[in-house]
C-alpha cells in the first residue's frame, strides 16, 4: 500500500470543529489543525462561556422528550467525532441544537458543523436526520437548518478538503479581508504584512 493510505489510517479522524474552521477561513484551519496554534479573543472568549453554560445544564427527560446535553459524537463511516451541544429527542426525531454566541444569522460554516453532528447521530442511532437548530444566545432565536442533499455534498466535499489538507499539511496563503477583523489569529497570519509584500512584489514587475 501506498504512503497515503497510511497517512489517512493516522488521520481518519478529523474534530467536527475542524471543518466549522475550515469553511470559515482554511488558513485560520490549517494554522490550529495543522501547525497548532491557537490564541483567545473576546469572540472566542463569548463563544466559551456559552458552551460553557450549555456544558453546566443538566439533562432533561420526560415521557414525551429528552434532552441530552454535552453528548459525544462519532462517525467511523465518515471519521468524524465531536461533541454537539445539546440533542432533542422528541416525537420519533433526533434534533441537534449547536449554540452560538453571536445574533441569528445564516452561516454556512455552522451549517456544515450542525451538518456534521447530524450524519454522526444518524451513525449512532441508525436513524435519518432532517433538520436541526442554530441557536443565537445574542438574539435568543433559533435557525431551523433542513440537512437536505445539496447541505450533504457541501459537507461531503468539505470533509475531503480537509483530510487532503491534514495529509499533504499544506498552509494555505493568508487572504486579507473582512473575517481578519475578529480573527483571533490575526497576530500569527499576518494578512497586512502579507497583502503589502504581495503588492511591493507586483511593483517590482
Amino acid at each position: 500500500m501506498d504512503n497515503q493510505y497510511f497517512k489517512w489510517q493516522k488521520i481518519s479522524s478529523i474534530p467536527i470543529s475542524a471543518l466549522q474552521h475550515y469553511i470559515y477561513c482554511p488558513r485560520q484551519f490549517a494554522l490550529i489543525h495543522i501547525e497548532e496554534i491557537y490564541e483567545e479573543n473576546v469572540f472566542t472568549i463569548q463563544g466559551n462561556i456559552v458552551h460553557k453554560r450549555v456544558d453546566n445544564e443538566k439533562n432533561y427527560y420526560n415521557k414525551d422528550k429528552k434532552v441530552e446535553n454535552s453528548l459525544p459524537l462519532w462517525s467511523e463511516k465518515h471519521g468524524l467525532y465531536g461533541v454537539a451541544d445539546t440533542v432533542e429527542f422528541e416525537d420519533d426525531e433526533i434534533i441537534p441544537v449547536e449554540f452560538k454566541s453571536g445574533k441569528k444569522k445564516n452561516k454556512l460554516a455552522d451549517d456544515i458543523q450542525l451538518a456534521a453532528q447530524a450524519i454522526c447521530l444518524e451513525e449512532m442511532f441508525s436513524k435519518e436526520i432532517t433538520f436541526g437548530y442554530i441557536y443565537y444566545d445574542k438574539s435568543r432565536k433559533r435557525r431551523e437548518v433542513v440537512l437536505d442533499e445539496k447541505l450533504r455534498k457541501k459537507l461531503d466535499n468539505t470533509i475531503s478538503f480537509v483530510r487532503d489538507l491534514l495529509i499533504k499539511r499544506n498552509t494555505p496563503k493568508p487572504v486579507n479581508d473582512q473575517r481578519c477583523n475578529n480573527c483571533s489569529l490575526k497576530d500569527y497570519c499576518l494578512p497586512d504584512l502579507a497583502s503589502r509584500i504581495e503588492i511591493y512584489l507586483k511593483e517590482l514587475k
